[in-house]
């Protein structure tokens, strides 16, 4: 990596592949007429990019010679292998053909060799996490992943958390049976192409300093990042909850503080998590609550009893949730002009918002500068695939 913007570079999910399990050579006649279906996936995502487009192995000519390259086990060996993504297992070259073509918007390799050397400077550097989300047959050589990548930002004292999800397109060599050519495409920008201004300015805006306590949160998975907002999977949580009058309000704070400060039917003392959400359940956010997260140890049933009528304790079910971030101080009317626009861009992007929102806040307030606080406004969804 002797450029600037290979640093940078956060996509690697179906690069890293392996044929130790895997004997190209005995691979059976497949003809998979179902692929077909998914070919409108493919030629879409192309006609995003030009250099995919030149990249594609569907619009080369025909081998010579009738391949037999059985997709299917293509699809499952990469379920298996991509795991070892930056685990000391590491991946396997013999996946692909020496002269393999790999693009993301500021990224670009023309060797195996070159983009191996990538994934060992990410390794070191960065501590990736790689998930992937599933692995798809999306033309006659073509294989399609979905993926979330999530790196810490080392060299900068905040060690910011910069996050891409996106899918990779494979293509895949008739005659070799091996992949040639990797193009990714990131949810979060328009413009794919190499090299993407957009693209680098993605990753510059994720660098900024929030400032968020070492506490505890609710567990959750990044699905997908846009350039607006992230959608996430929340497990389910235990909180302590009282009611507020609005949003931004802080009301019953030292009720719900006070139950894990040993206000308890046990005197027992709780430890600190983060955030403080305030919940309003309706679109009038006429009903709002406030809710302190418990340790995710803890179980409702040896949790001890609120010694206050006006707070209680309650299970969250988790689910999927739209989630805009922002800093300052949250008042009302920020909090209200965030969830419209989030609201809106939800309906925009085809989905199921439901009604009522709920404030996520990480910091206290009086020993934290506004400009680097750190606010989320939360929606759930009714529903959300991965397409």
């Amino acid at each position: 990596m002797n450029s600037t913007h290979q640093i940078f570079r956060p996509l690697i999910p179906a690069a890293c592949v392996s044929f130790r399990r895997l004997n190209t050579t005995k691979l059976l006649p497949c003809p998979r007429p179902k692929a077909l279906k998914h070919r409108h996936l493919s030629l879409q995502t192309a006609q995003n990019s030009k250099w995919a487009v030149r990249l594609s192995l569907l619009d080369q000519s025909p081998p010579k010679s009738k391949p037999t390259v059985d997709v299917d086990r293509l699809v499952d060996f990469l379920y298996e292998d991509l795991v070892h993504l930056f685990d000391d297992q590491g991946i396997d070259r013999t996946a692909y053909d020496e002269r393999v073509k790999f693009r993301d918007p500021i990224t670009k390799h023309d060797t195996i060799t070159g983009y191996l050397l990538n994934i060992s400077f990410l390794k070191i550097v960065f501590k990736p996490r790689f998930q992937l989300h599933w692995v798809k047959q999306t033309g006659p050589y073509e294989i399609t992943t979905r993926w979330t990548m999530v790196m810490k930002f080392i060299p900068l004292p905040w060690k910011p958390e910069l996050v891409f999800t996106g899918t990779s397109v494979m293509g895949i060599n008739p005659e070799t049976g091996k992949f040639c050519s990797h193009v990714d495409f990131w949810d979060s920008i328009k413009t794919n192409d190499y090299f993407s201004v957009e693209g680098l300015l993605d990753v510059f805006k994720q660098l900024r300093f929030y400032k968020t306590p070492d506490l505890e949160t609710p567990k959750y998975e990044i699905l997908k990042r846009t350039a607006n907002y992230e959608v996430r999977k929340y497990s389910p949580f235990i909180v302590v909850e009282g009611s507020v009058d609005k949003l931004s309000g802080s009301a019953g704070f030292n009720d719900v503080t006070g139950y894990i400060f040993g206000k308890n039917s046990k005197m027992e003392k709780i430890p600190m998590t983060t955030p403080v959400f305030t919940e309003a359940s309706d679109a009038e956010f006429s009903e709002v609550s406030i809710k302190i997260c418990l340790p995710l140890e803890k179980d409702i049933s040896s949790l001890p009893d609120p010694n206050q009528e006006t707070i209680r304790l309650k299970k969250v079910e988790g689910g999927t949730a739209a989630v805009l971030k922002f800093s300052g101080k949250p008042t009302e009317e920020i909090v209200r002009e965030k969830e419209k626009v989030l609201r809106s861009s939800l309906i925009r992007d085809v989905l199921k918002p439901k009604n009522g929102c709920l404030l996520a806040r990480y910091n206290d307030p009086g020993r934290t500068k506004s400009f680097v606080m750190r606010n989320e406004v939360l929606i759930w969804l009714e529903e959300f695939t991965l397409d």
